[in-house]
């Protein structure tokens, strides 16, 4: 080959390289993101888009578009991304806070020329409210802090005037047959209520019969009297005691139990499907476990005054060497027949009261975890409170009675 052929070959190798290197520096030039900010008309600034915007880019700052702002007080901000290649979240990023300068400066703006993309991701990220600013309150003064208390206790005694209505009814169709519950549920109820108390209401009706019977030996040998604490604790137990222990033990076990359970059925809206069947949820649900728990306290008050004597008998046979045949005598001929059924009374009014409790605070209860478990305590609180002023008001009742 000729030194010229040489000589024009290599010039074209050079012109080719050249070129090539001239294409790709005008292609990364093209990918490279850009902002460009103008005036199209007189209260119009325009914030054109260019190249690739993408995350791993070096980005435009927003600040310029403060600055613009600031500068020429335009009344509507746009957008031209014609000439976006590719972009992903830096956009999205760009333009959000773009439209949040925007909206501090009180510019109005047309999001139209934006990817159809982005304006839906905007929209869905404005569509999540943010959380509101917490601001420090002056605390209440007293006579609004009165004030608060007393409405939010008026509002509660007409949801208990509400409940004991609609029970009240409730039994009325029960007496007459017309309620619409499943007697099994009732006889389900009695079982939880009463045979799996059975154990723990014997043991606290045992224990107390054994403390009555310490205290009351401790009095009476110094009179030389030992032999009345079988009375004492007769008496005790079976016109008062025995009743009341049986209740506080079922108020903490089967009243929070209540609670629970109608509780978690509003917060799976079970309470709210039975309501669209047509079936009335105090029918259904309060009716059965109040009943079960009626009917059941007064068994398991029998049961407790039976223990409570014998584990005074414990103490009195065993400790202070009473006779048994003596200690029975002594029993036998203190308590009556009335201070019997003085006490069944009682335990049937304290029952029914601890269903009522129970029932109520969960059918009350809101539709969270948290205030299930406060439905809960709150019924366990409510029926003890109960179970103790309707004790008080029957001693009232028997001592003008003369029983």
């Amino acid at each position: 080959m000729s030194q010229t052929a040489r000589g024009e070959r290599l010039l074209q190798v050079c012109s080719s390289e050249a070129m090539g290197r001239r294409g790709s520096d005008e292609h990364a030039s093209a990918a490279t993101p850009r902002l460009a900010i103008d005036r199209p008309a007189r209260q119009l600034l325009r914030l054109r888009l260019s190249g690739t915007w993408r995350v791993t880019e070096a980005l435009p700052e927003v600040t310029v578009v403060r600055r613009e702002i600031d500068a020429e007080h335009p009344d509507q901000l746009v957008f031209d991304t014609t000439d976006l290649k590719a972009w992903d979240s830096a956009v999205v990023a760009f333009s959000a806070r773009a439209l949040a300068i925007a909206s501090e400066t009180g510019v109005s703006v047309d999001r139209s020329g934006l990817p159809h993309g982005v304006q839906r991701l905007l929209a869905l990220a404005e569509a999540n409210p943010k959380r509101a600013e917490t601001t420090a309150k002056h605390p209440a003064s007293l006579l609004e802090r009165i004030g608060t208390r007393a409405l939010a206790q008026a509002k509660n005694a007409v949801r208990v005037l509400s409940f004991v209505g609609e029970v009240s009814v409730a039994f009325g169709k029960f007496l007459i047959g017309k309620a619409k519950l499943r007697p099994r549920d009732v006889f389900l109820e009695m079982e939880l209520t009463g045979a799996q108390a059975l154990g723990i209401v014997g043991l606290v009706a045992t224990l107390v019969g054994l403390i009555i019977a310490f205290i009351s030996a401790v009095q009476l040998q110094s009179f030389g009297a030992t032999v009345y604490v079988a009375n004492l604790v007769g008496v005790a137990m079976i016109r008062e005691l025995g009743a009341l222990m049986a209740a506080i033990v079922v108020a903490g076990r089967t009243g929070a139990s209540f609670a629970a359970e109608l509780g978690t059925m509003r917060v799976t809206q079970e309470i709210d499907a039975l309501t669209t069947l047509g079936l009335s949820p105090i029918e259904f649900l309060v009716v059965p476990r109040m009943l079960a728990v009626t009917l059941m306290l007064p068994l398991l008050c029998v049961y407790a005054d039976l223990l409570g004597v014998v584990g005074g008998a414990l103490v009195g046979i065993g400790i202070m060497h009473i006779a048994p045949r003596i200690y029975i005598d002594q029993t036998i001929n203190a308590v009556t027949s009335t201070d019997l059924f003085g006490g069944l009374i009682k335990a049937t009014t304290y029952g029914f009261l601890i269903g009522a409790a129970g029932c109520f605070q969960g059918l009350q209860s809101g539709r969270t975890a948290a205030a299930v478990g406060k439905a809960a305590t709150s019924a366990v609180v409510a029926g003890i409170v109960l179970v103790i002023a309707a004790c008080g008001a029957y001693a009232v009742l028997f001592y003008r009675l003369g029983i």
